[in-house]
């Protein structure tokens, strides 16, 4: 890329003034989001609905070379007011923060870039490669949050296929059972790595084969709704299999490989389907000569973007900083002791920490209360309340939500280390779980709406499992008590 734009930048701007310049910029930007660079990096690598992100990069740096006559015809132009595109993307990253939403800190990140070189290549430029620059959104692993509805979606359409068929069956949420037995699905079947790889396959053909924008909008929108009935109907077929195979555990078999061979057809006619409507490049515009840029020219319009865009983490990270938290008071549990169990020593109070230990026959509970200013970040609150749940609890870890007498928890229990753990907040008098809604709860204490400090609360067992735990706290029922926990 730095070669090709070589050939357009006037004197005042070739290499390494501009591209360096540039380059340096977005290795700067990197560096300050490092968290959320690696934060996705980690998701591409574990997760396999978000394996596709690897191939982004090579794809942009393909879609630019493709557009390599609009870097020649277009004269690079930098500008200094895209920096106020900045503004909402700061706001973007902060909300996302305070609420615990990586996917949306990762969004506003791939933003700061998208508007860096707006403001260093112009806007014409930026536009004339916008398909390819605008396609680094899918470095975002997003979607996740809605795999319960695709699960719904697609059980109801193998109800709803079961019972036009006349096969029998009874069905309760994802669980679907007829004669042969019984069929789940999953996360996994839900059709989520189905339907981001259409997405991103969806996008690149439209970008590529069509330049109307109603024809890439109209293809766009089939390659999100063909994935998902695609899935519906694999469910359904992986059933119907089970139901003549007489097993369901038979027609279950390696449905994965299957599914990923139904998916390989449904693309192959995908993209069959749109070559009729395919249409030719657009005739490329020939520019104007550019004048020569001052390479200050360029800086002006750089500098302001990378500034706003370091100053937000930053900013944010000395606000909350935590430094206060030092010259909190601890809250020691108020707690009414299950039957055979007793103090193993008084508890220890260190700083706005504090830690009480009972033995409870052979098991051992160990209860950590960490008292955090108010106003502090609803994420940085639910972020130490699991950190200490998971401390020394094991790599094979179940996680799920339990409602307890008092209010929500949830339960982390690893089957090698023989450990349960149990955690929760306390913030504005009530005891959460730490979802999206009580994250908004507590985001209201960043303005001043709420009231008293918040307080993460961990409940451990060793050697012990979820049921034995489940019962301590519905013996001791830890909770907060004027102003005392």
């Amino acid at each position: 890329m730095s070669s090709m734009l070589a050939s357009r930048l006037p004197a005042g701007l070739r290499p390494p003034a501009a591209v360096a310049l540039l380059v340096a910029a977005l290795a700067v930007m990197a560096a300050c989001y490092w968290p959320e660079i690696a934060a996705a990096v980690t998701v591409w690598s574990t997760s396999t609905a978000y394996g596709h992100c690897w191939l982004v990069l090579p794809i942009v740096a393909w879609l630019l070379w493709e557009r390599r006559d609009v870097m020649r015809a277009c004269p690079v132009r930098p500008a200094v007011w895209p920096v106020v595109l900045t503004l909402p993307l700061a706001l973007l990253w902060l909300a996302s923060d305070w609420l615990g939403v990586m996917e949306g800190r990762q969004l506003a990140l791939v933003g700061f870039a998208e508007v860096l070189m707006m403001a260093a290549l112009g806007w014409r430029l930026w536009w004339g490669l916008s398909a390819a620059l605008l396609y680094l959104l899918f470095l975002v692993p997003f979607g996740a949050f809605i795999t319960p509805q695709l699960q719904h979606f697609t059980a109801a359409f193998i109800v709803a296929g079961l019972r036009v068929l006349g096969v029998p069956y009874e069905a309760n949420a994802f669980s679907i059972t007829i004669p042969e037995g019984t069929f789940y699905v999953a996360e996994a079947c839900a059709g989520l790595r189905f339907l981001i790889a259409s997405i991103a396959f969806g996008v690149l053909y439209a970008v590529t084969m069509f330049r109307s924008p109603g024809r890439r909008a109209a293809f766009i929108s089939v390659a999100c709704v063909v994935p998902v009935l695609a899935n519906g109907v694999r469910g359904l077929g992986i059933v119907l299999l089970g139901h003549v195979l007489g097993s369901a555990q038979a027609g279950a078999a390696d449905h994965l490989i299957y599914g990923w061979i139904f998916f390989s057809i449904v693309i192959m006619l995908l993209a069959a389907a749109g070559l009729p409507f395919r249409q030719a490049p657009a005739p490329l515009m020939a520019g104007r000569p550019g004048r020569a840029v001052p390479k200050l020219l360029l800086l002006a319009a750089c500098a302001p973007v990378v500034v706003v865009a370091i100053a937000t983490p930053l900013g944010a990270r000395v606000l909350d900083g935590g430094a206060g938290d030092a010259l909190l008071p601890a809250l020691v549990p108020v707690m009414a002791l299950p039957a055979g169990c007793v103090a193993a020593a008084p508890a220890r109070i260190s700083g706005p920490v504090s830690i009480g230990v009972y033995d409870c026959g052979p098991a051992r509970v160990t209860v950590l209360a960490t008292r955090l200013r108010h106003g502090i970040n609803p994420a940085r609150i639910i972020g130490v309340a699991r950190a200490n749940a998971l401390a020394g609890l094991g790599a094979d870890i179940d996680s799920e939500p339990w409602q307890g007498p008092d209010g929500p928890w949830t339960m982390l229990s690893a089957r090698d280390t023989r450990r349960a753990a149990a955690y929760a907040v306390w913030a504005d008098g009530a005891q959460r779980i730490g979802g999206l809604h009580d994250r908004l709860t507590m985001a209201r204490d960043m303005f001043g709406a709420g009231s008293g400090t918040p307080v993460a609360l961990c409940v451990t067992i060793s050697p012990g499992n979820e049921e034995e735990l489940r019962n301590f706290l519905l013996d001791a029922r830890p909770h907060m008590a004027a102003g005392t926990l």
